[in-house]
């Protein structure tokens, strides 16, 4: 009785946490307590869920009540130490209102896991919680990433200064000129290109199905300050102009990679100081099933494709939301 009445005014004095953790132990040690007690404790957890559940809802209303809150946007959370992930998934699991065991599926080991999508004010809920819980994460909006000027890169034309030949989105061609310590990042992935292909199935039949044929690589550079991403892709980079990276470039479709890896190299001997990012693909793991999330994002990406895939739009994402996370650090 004396426990129960302890947790009893930890709930009416608002320490809910206390309380709840005094109810359960005495649902643990049933055995030895009095059934009365033991139903008490029980109704006890109930209010204390109901009313934390009543207090959350009511958080996440104020903080969506102003309209730039309702900004779609995309909560990530940040790769966390096996040593660390127990104590965190007990925190996670609190915040939101999961068990213990998916919250710890859920803390990534590597790269970054799209979490949740929705509001953000909603997500900066969330994320301040989880941040309050030494959980990283960190949360942008759509529309900031829509705001990012994506120059699609043809050739370098001259260095120790980099100027670029760009084309726009009506086949225009420009000069963008800026200093090699301007890029603040460096991202590189793989979207895989896909092929209708004629198969033999289980029955021995005939059929047609999409499988991946082969990958193009992009590299995105970022230059923070302007608001600008220089994209270069190995399909449309022209490698027989510009500056050349070998004694050797040709632009024969054999080469392609090699001419692609000359230029990379490049590129790390002129951004010692940018900071290369290369985790795309653990990323587009878990965001390519956000379907709904994907569709409408325009990814800047101009590959000749049969059919329309998540993928580009994926690559853009992450590309963002770097840039936004290196631009707010």
């Amino acid at each position: 009785m004396v426990q129960f009445y302890s947790g009893r005014l930890d709930e009416i004095s608002g320490k809910l946490d206390t309380a709840a953790e005094i109810y359960r132990q005495l649902l643990l040690s049933s055995g030895h307590v009095h059934a009365r007690i033991v139903a008490q404790a029980r109704q006890g957890i109930t209010r204390i869920e109901s009313l934390i559940k009543a207090q959350r809802q009511q958080a996440i209303a104020q903080a969506t009540a102003n309209s730039d809150n309702v900004q779609k946007g995309v909560l990530l959370l940040e790769p966390i130490a096996s040593d660390r992930k127990s104590e965190a998934a007990r925190n996670l699991s609190q915040i939101m209102q999961i068990d213990p065991y998916t919250a710890r599926l859920q803390l990534p080991s590597r790269g970054w896991r799209l979490y949740r999508a929705g509001a953000i004010g909603e997500l900066q809920f969330f994320g301040q919680q989880l941040l309050a819980a030494d959980i990283p994460c960190f949360w942008a909006t759509l529309a900031e990433i829509e705001q990012i000027q994506v120059f699609q890169a043809r050739y370098f034309e001259v260095a120790p200064a980099a100027s670029v030949v760009c084309q726009n989105e009506v086949d225009e061609l420009s000069f963008l000129s800026f200093q090699w310590s301007e890029v603040t990042h460096k991202v590189t992935g793989l979207l895989p290109l896909f092929e209708q292909v004629v198969d033999l199935n289980v029955r021995g039949k005939l059929q047609r199905k999409t499988q991946t044929q082969d990958y193009a690589q992009f590299c995105d550079l970022h230059l923070s300050d302007r608001g600008y991403i220089v994209r270069l892709c190995d399909r449309n980079y022209m490698f027989h102009n510009g500056i050349p990276f070998s004694e050797q470039q040709t632009h024969n479709q054999t080469t392609v990679r090699i001419n692609w890896n000359h230029l990379q190299n490049f590129l790390d001997q002129k951004l010692e100081r940018a900071e290369s990012w290369s985790d795309f693909t653990i990323f587009a793991n878990i965001a390519l099933d956000w379907s709904d999330l994907l569709a409408p994002i325009p990814s800047h990406i101009h590959l000749f494709r049969r059919d329309p895939t998540n993928w580009d739009a994926a690559f853009h994402l992450y590309s963002g939301l770097v840039f936004l996370k290196g631009r707010k650090n």
